[in-house]
């Protein structure tokens, strides 16, 4: 797998509001920006749990306690949806 790399330019006033050095400020800038764009939806809950590394109900939940709504389904995906968590529940 070939990977790209890019380097962004970051000012310093931006590198200091950013919490901790733990991830480095590169893994944070990344981990925004995925969320950013599955907030947008540019891409699914399932890709932005890829990227992070994450179980993806993992993701879910993270992202909602940040206030990004997961909810957000047609009628066939809410049904798929409420069928897999009648599912969980049984189990």
């Amino acid at each position: 797998m070939t990977r790209a790399v890019a380097t962004i330019s970051v000012d310093d006033d931006l590198l200091a509001v950013l919490p901790g050095a733990h991830p480095g400020p590169a893994e944070q800038i990344r981990e925004l920006a995925i969320l950013e764009l599955y907030r947008r939806r540019v891409i699914s809950s399932g890709k932005a749990a890829e990227l992070l590394r994450r179980d993806r109900g993992e993701f879910i939940r993270y992202a909602s306690r940040l206030g990004i709504p997961y909810v957000d389904l047609d009628e066939v995906e809410l049904a798929r949806e409420i069928e897999g968590a009648h599912n969980l529940r049984d189990s």
